[in-house]
């Protein structure tokens, strides 16, 4: 025989071999994975073995649908202050979703562990079948996922789901001193300069990052924060809500009967204290016409400086909320600003007349926060938290909130000049003149 047919013997039979090979493999991998989806469903903690590593499709977006259309992903966080889980930050129809299940896939091997999330729809929903909510995610015990997929099933293809990376699984750079949580910008918003003038006193005030969770503006008001962005002040989370949910802009179910309320700012206020969990000391909670104004101090650092060795062990500082309406005019010929009366907006400068506090009224409170000792969040106060909450007296600080008025008939005489914003008027008319020239308005 030449060596020809042997050698092409030898390559058959090696081929047999491989196949053959190949085919039991496949038998097995067919039977194996059969057999993965064959278990009990009220096992509340399963691991399955895949054959690649963490498989789906990568999201990252700010809002991810699931299949259902009950269920809406913003983000999963790490969080070990208590136990070990991934907490997922999302929105659910209150009625309608029971169950979800976590998938994790292991870092480095071909691991898959899927336990069953405990769904806290936040009770600060007002009526709305939409609400804020925290999926708790037990974690493996003996490694650290990175990525994690929600499914309302402990069956399925992990191929299909959408994957997330969780974060705060490490702490990211140098922490800001002050973070402003701004929820949300909505309705093509174009109030340029009483944003501009906001975003200066939060400057000189002494913020290091403003996070706005964005749904629309106008295309002059894109033009600023494009400015600012470039500065490395402002943040831009896209928020489109409104492509999932019929959005409400009334806080309560009953004034305007939709899905979820004021576009979903409860949501947006949670994620952005978890998104800035390590990466500032503290976190404002307000809105865009309010400026947490000190009274007793020059800036923030001096003032939550004294706050917190007052009360070492608080999480939240609460400040009284106080309006000033903005259609209750002061002259400011004093200031030279004529250059700015083409801006469209509104001129806080020329606010500084207050309505009394009304008798038998709630007064709402805004906050600035110890992200790290915060769980979960409203509006205007905490629902839990690893520390206590302090009020804050109106003669240290309170809420400059620029708007229109809550009591419309008062008379003038009836209402008090407050001109504390005026103390920081050099700096403030300095800061913006050079903002609006900067950006041609």
């Amino acid at each position: 025989m030449s060596s020809c047919w042997k050698k092409s013997n030898v390559v058959a039979g090696v081929s047999i071999a491989i196949f053959v090979s190949i085919m039991s493999l496949s038998y097995l991998q067919r039977k194996k994975l059969t057999s993965l989806w064959v278990y009990e469903i009220n096992t509340s903690s399963i691991v399955i073995p895949t054959t690649k590593w963490c498989r789906g499709i990568p999201s990252n977006n700010t809002i991810t649908p699931l299949k259902d259309h009950r269920t809406f992903i913003i983000a999963p966080y790490f969080d070990n202050r208590k136990n070990k889980v991934t907490r997922v930050i999302a929105i659910v129809h209150h009625n309608d979703v029971k169950e979800l299940y976590c998938w994790f896939c292991h870092p480095s091997n071909d691991e898959i562990h899927i336990s069953k999330a405990e769904i806290d729809v936040h009770p600060d929903r007002f009526d709305f079948p939409y609400g804020a909510t925290d999926l708790h995610c037990p974690e493996p015990e003996d490694w650290e996922p990175r990525y994690v997929s929600i499914h309302w099933s402990p069956d399925g293809n992990i191929d299909h789901l959408p994957l997330f990376e969780i974060k705060n699984r490490e702490p990211e750079g140098s922490p800001v001193d002050f973070t402003v949580c701004i929820s949300t910008m909505f309705g093509e918003y174009n109030n340029i300069l009483q944003f501009v003038q906001t975003v200066e006193m939060y400057r000189i005030l002494g913020v290091g990052r403003v996070v706005i969770y964005k749904n629309s503006c106008s295309p002059l008001m894109e033009k600023v924060l494009d400015f600012y962005i470039a500065e490395g002040v402002v943040e831009i989370i896209p928020w489109p809500i409104d492509s999932y949910l019929k959005v409400s802009s009334r806080w309560h179910h009953s004034m305007d009967p939709k899905d979820i309320g004021y576009y979903g700012q409860i949501t947006a206020l949670n994620d952005c204290v978890y998104r800035n969990m390590y990466k500032s000391k503290y976190v404002l909670l307000n809105d865009v016409d309010e400026i947490i104004l000190p009274i007793k101090y020059a800036n923030w650092k001096t003032m939550m400086q004294n706050l917190q060795e007052q009360h070492p062990g608080a999480a939240v500082f609460l400040f009284e909320n106080h309006i000033f309406p903005k259609t209750v005019f002061t002259p400011t010929d004093m200031f030279n600003i004529s250059s700015w009366s083409a801006v469209p907006g509104v001129n806080i400068l020329s606010h500084v007349i207050r309505e009394p506090d009304r008798k038998n009224f709630f007064n709402a409170r805004k906050m600035i926060v110890d992200p790290k000792k915060v769980v979960q969040t409203s509006v205007h106060s905490i629902l839990h938290a690893y520390g206590d909450n302090i009020y804050v007296p109106m003669d240290v600080a309170l809420v400059y909130h620029c708007r229109v008025p809550l009591q419309a008939n008062l008379p003038r005489e009836s209402l008090i000049k407050d001109t504390t914003l005026w103390r920081y008027n050099v700096s403030l008319i300095g800061n913006v003149s050079k903002v609006l020239q900067h950006i041609a308005l």
